[in-house]
């Protein structure tokens, strides 16, 4: 006969292994997750709050940031909201390890140029057609000075250009990321996507872009034909993507960028390759948007009354940080 004590032994442990399965899970999923800073949220006018996120692995200080239309004024919202116990000037020396532009209108771009002397070395990223802008308009001794490693002589080599390219994963230097990109349409110029990966977890971070059928494009598709298993398998954590207009903005006058109806008919092509029940939940972060605040406040109400996929939209704050 079996020994009664052994017997419940074994069922004890069986059980407690059943009641901490879940908490292994959600330390799994922990470390697997990411932490963003918001230094800038929107388009348009207001040259204190555009676009730029600091993004790294949660429970990790070497972020990337990812567009740099705000920096300064960013970091110490941040550290005024007690993100950071750092001083601003340190935090942009010591935990931005690199710069990933989408594309090189200024205002994804006037924080890194104006807060180029004070910065530290460091690697900027993004396609080609995006690193030949900024080395010959902006780090150019007319417009301001060479801080790069290219360009007119003398270069100053504080930043260094690295080119991205689509179809390949990329380390990203200082830190334990690595990164995808994908071309976006953006009116008259190429714009990027930095899929963003941190061990087993993704965030999709897009930079302008209008929708495929404006633009007469199919970039919208193949990037979601790339990501559609990630989504599938939980992966995806976040879409960061940028909503400028509400629906009553003309399409001839859109300019390469999204309306919330324009948003939705990309989304419905992501559900169409997932699933509505794998999408359903899934987080996505608005960017981008343009003021006057009226028409912030329509865009809003606007994707609210056309969530039919029931996503988990987030309107991000500046200088107060979101976990993924």
């Amino acid at each position: 006969m079996k020994n009664p004590v052994k017997i419940q032994h074994k069922y004890t442990f069986i059980i407690l292994i059943g009641l901490l399965m879940p908490f292994f899970s959600v330390a799994q999923n922990k470390s697997n997750s990411f932490r963003v800073v918001p230094l800038g949220v929107l388009g348009g006018i207001d040259e204190s709050n555009l676009s730029a996120y600091m993004l790294a692995a949660k429970g990790s200080n070497n972020y990337i940031c990812l567009d740099a239309g705000t920096l300064h004024y960013g970091l110490q919202k941040a550290v005024d909201n007690k993100v950071f116990s750092l001083p601003a000037e340190k935090v942009l020396k010591q935990y931005i390890k690199g710069y990933f532009i989408s594309h090189a209108h200024l205002d994804h771009i006037a924080g890194l140029i104006i807060n180029a002397p004070d910065d530290s070395t460091k690697n900027i990223y993004g396609l080609q057609s995006t690193l030949e802008t900024i080395k010959t308009h902006y780090f150019t001794w007319a417009s301001w000075a060479n801080f790069a490693n290219q360009g007119e002589a003398p270069a100053l080599k504080k930043y260094h250009y690295t080119a991205l390219v689509p179809g390949n994963e990329t380390a990203i230097e200082n830190t334990d990321l690595k990164v995808q990109v994908f071309p976006l349409s953006h009116s008259n110029l190429t714009s990027t996507a930095f899929l963003v990966r941190s061990n087993n977890a993704y965030i999709l971070y897009l930079g302008d872009t209008g929708a495929d059928e404006i633009e007469k494009s199919s970039n919208f598709q193949n990037m979601w034909q790339a990501v559609a298993p990630l989504v599938k398998s939980k992966q995806l954590k976040a879409i960061m993507i940028e909503v400028s207009f509400p629906d009553e903005q003309p399409d001839k006058t859109l300019f390469g960028h999204l309306t919330p109806h324009w948003l939705m008919v990309e989304l419905d092509k992501l559900a169409a390759l997932t699933g509505v029940d794998a999408i359903k939940g899934l987080n996505v972060v608005v960017t981008h948007l343009k003021p006057p605040a009226v028409s912030i406040s329509k865009i809003k109400t606007q994707l609210k009354v056309a969530n039919k996929l029931q996503l988990n939209l987030i309107y991000p704050q500046q200088g107060k940080a979101l976990n993924f």
